[in-house]
């Protein structure tokens, strides 16, 4: 067996003291997601100035001492694309990450490629050529090889020496108050997401065509198929696909042939739950209507209005030059919905909640801009077609006065 690979809980609290007082740890996981309601966690990678080791989940050792340490705020925690390994904490410990550094989110605050993978962010900062992630690999299967084992803990090998060469480019371009802010908004999306879960109905596929009682079987089949698949610990998809929810509950089917009348829901991972949904559907058709959702807002993916997909292409330009000039990932910074909500909220008056690009370190960036833009306060022209930002915004005074 290999010396990286720890298997014995005195081996594992032993190694939990040192992580602690280390005060900085990289983290990262090894999982299964294909067969189970939540990713199987299978294998844990830790890397600390003087060692680096990989941990057996699934030779049954007691995981509190790295939860606890990961939720605490004296120990710096290092992770690279870290949503799994956040939701493994918060399932675990039911407590968010308190001082987590993404090394892939803070890249894209010091460089335009966003998201770069493991491989070739080690390969920017580090000039480093590794092998790549063993995405063949059943990480669930025992016993794992030494080469697995050692491909697994290349992982967090550099990410403590990264993470030190972002912080003081971070701090020299004045951007450390960006990361800290990006990667406890990233936190905290992934905890919101999980605390809202019952909720997360309203955003199925086509869900706002439905009315209020179609709304009321869609909230109820969605429910139902969530505590299912927990209950079962199979994946949702198996249970029941979004696309048949919504149409189940549209169609409100009065008898089990009726529920199997499409014919998708032919499959025999299907057919099986035939008369728990016809008595889900029925129970909610019974809902009187104060108990129905209010009808929901049409998507504005597929309903907005044509100025704000124009004005949004039009921002979308002067943000990828802005962001080129101040070598920022624009993926980082906003997508295409970031870019049409800022045109619905200012043409709207500024009514609604203030969107993510005019708040913070984003509106310092590009914000101010994108407004002056819209308010044709200001012109853009092409400077320099060689550049990488060929683009200037100027004053409107200052380009009619170029013209007189």
């Amino acid at each position: 067996m290999s010396q990286l690979l720890i298997t014995r809980q005195p081996e594992f609290d032993e190694l939990c003291e040192h992580l602690k007082s280390s005060g900085e740890v990289a983290f990262d996981t090894e999982f299964v997601s294909e067969h189970t309601y939540r990713p199987q966690l299978c294998l844990l990678q830790f890397a600390t100035k003087e060692r680096q080791v990989a941990v057996d989940p699934l030779a049954g050792l007691d995981l509190t001492p790295w939860w606890e340490i990961m939720t605490d705020k004296e120990t710096r925690v290092i992770v690279h694309g870290g949503r799994e390994e956040i939701l493994f904490c918060w399932f675990a410990a039911e407590k968010p990450p308190q001082n987590l550094v993404d090394v892939q989110i803070v890249q894209g605050l010091l460089s335009r490629g966003y998201p770069l993978s493991h491989s070739a962010l080690v390969q920017k900062v580090m000039q480093k050529r590794i092998h790549g992630k063993e995405t063949r690999t059943d990480w669930a299967k025992r016993p794992l090889t030494d080469k697995q084992i050692e491909y697994a803990v290349e992982d967090v090998r550099h990410l403590i020496e990264i993470a030190a060469k972002q912080r003081r480019r971070l701090k020299s371009l004045k951007r450390t108050a960006w990361a800290n802010q990006e990667c406890e908004a990233f936190i905290d999306g992934l905890v919101e997401a999980q605390r809202t879960r019952p909720d997360a109905w309203v955003r199925l596929p086509k869900i706002g065509r439905l009315s209020r009682q179609d709304l009321g079987v869609a909230r109820e089949l969605f429910r139902w198929r969530e505590q299912t698949a927990e209950n079962l610990n199979r994946p949702l998809r198996t249970i029941l696909r979004d696309d048949l929810l919504v149409d189940l509950a549209h169609r409100q089917p009065k008898s089990e042939a009726e529920v199997l009348s499409t014919r998708d829901m032919q499959r025999g991972n299907y057919r099986r739950y035939a008369s728990e949904l016809l008595e889900v559907i029925q129970n909610a058709t019974k809902l009187s209507p104060s108990e129905l959702p209010e009808k929901l807002a049409q998507n504005s993916d597929d309903h907005s209005k044509q100025e704000e997909h124009v004005l949004g292409k039009l921002l979308a330009i002067a943000l990828a030059n802005c962001c080129a000039e101040a070598d920022v990932s624009p993926a980082i910074v906003a997508t295409a919905t970031d870019l049409r909500e800022f045109v619905r909220w200012h043409l709207g008056g500024q009514k609604s909640d203030e969107p993510k690009l005019a708040t913070g370190w984003r509106y310092d960036l590009c914000g101010e801009m994108l407004e002056n833009l819209l308010d044709g306060r200001i012109s853009l022209r092409v400077a320099d077609p060689n550049s990488d930002h060929p683009l200037v915004f100027e004053s409107l005074s200052e380009s009619t006065g170029q013209e007189q």
